[in-house]
């Protein structure tokens, strides 16, 4: 066993994992996982960059997750920077910053990049399931941009677009500094025209189509799951691997659209960080359902933490 450390800094939440690894067996054991939200990509579709605060807001989960990386005894850590730090004028202020922190260079990755960590997290431990059939189309449903990857044992096709949950809230609900409170019907269909705009540019390279399993990720998608589920608490262990019909999609996505901030905020399995751009999540993921015809999503724990993870296990082993 291998152990290592990978953070996951995206638009909307910055995400650890310490965990021993076997690339060999395909084993990984969780020692330490967590989440933070911090808006990295607060304002950065309109100002083309990180905010003051956002970097500020940042910089303090590092320092907590250096403490928890040091605690461990991790061999090896990788952190990856998505949409939000790919999109930034002033990303060296946020490469420094990481790097005096964690002692680590943030990679910066492409979108296709990001799509293949994706994939591997999401499907190592899917490929003995004889229920789930081949290939797969693996969501990742991030703040500022969603992955699409389509494969089998081998990716066939990658796209990244800019369609995450942040990005449609801030382009389409966010007025004087207030997110719209419901949704108007206008509103709505602005953030689904841009899906469908999005999803029209991914087939061109994607097979969507071909897909016979659709596996979702991330915190837009593990939500619907935890509100299908009605469940008292987020609850990861009753998320992974669970399976919401098509029609219990739609029917949360329309009742998230209509209903208040307040009345999102009660749901109890509702991170208070979620509560703004859950809709606009669950949205995408509705229309992505009914552009390819899935009858049903597979839900995932294990995303793109998890590639990351593989990854610097990998590099050990090869490095050894």
């Amino acid at each position: 066993m291998t152990r290592v450390a990978a953070v996951d800094c995206g638009t909307n939440s910055i995400r650890l994992l310490v965990a021993d690894a076997d690339p060999s067996t395909g084993e990984l054991i969780d020692l330490d996982r967590r989440m933070t939200i911090v808006r990295l990509g607060q304002g950065v579709d309109r100002t083309g960059r990180l905010a003051p605060e956002a970097l500020e807001r940042t910089f303090a989960a590092c320092k907590e997750y250096a403490a928890i990386i040091k605690e461990h005894g991790a061999e090896r850590v990788r952190f990856v920077a998505t949409s939000a730090s790919r999109d930034a004028e002033n990303r060296d202020d946020f490469v420094r910053g990481v790097l005096d922190i964690l002692g680590v260079e943030p990679e910066v990755i492409t979108g296709d990049e990001e799509a293949e960590f994706s994939f591997t997290g999401a499907t190592k431990e899917l490929s003995g399931r004889a229920d789930l059939a081949k290939p797969y189309l693996v969501v990742d449903i991030g703040g500022g941009s969603t992955e699409f990857v389509v494969g089998d044992d081998h990716v066939r096709g990658a796209r990244s677009v800019d369609i995450g949950c942040v990005r449609m809230t801030e382009r389409h609900l966010l007025h004087g500094g207030v997110v719209a409170d419901p949704p108007t019907p206008a509103q709505i269909s602005a953030i689904r025209a841009d899906i469908e705009a999005a999803l029209d540019l991914v087939e061109q390279s994607v097979p969507l189509r071909e897909a016979r399993t659709l596996v979702g990720l991330a915190g837009s998608v593990t939500t619907v799951s935890a509100i299908a589920q009605n469940l008292p608490a987020y609850d990861p262990a009753a998320i992974h691997h669970s399976r919401v019909p098509y029609a219990r999609v739609r029917e949360i996505t329309e009742s998230l659209l209509t209903s208040t901030h307040a009345e999102r905020a009660a749901i109890p399995s509702m991170h208070p960080g979620r509560v703004d751009v859950i809709g606009a999540g669950a949205l995408v993921l509705l229309t992505i359902m009914e552009r390819i015809g899935a009858e049903e999503v597979v839900v995932s724990e294990h995303d793109i933490l998890d590639g990351i993870a593989w990854k610097a296990a990998e590099d050990l082993e090869q490095a050894s």
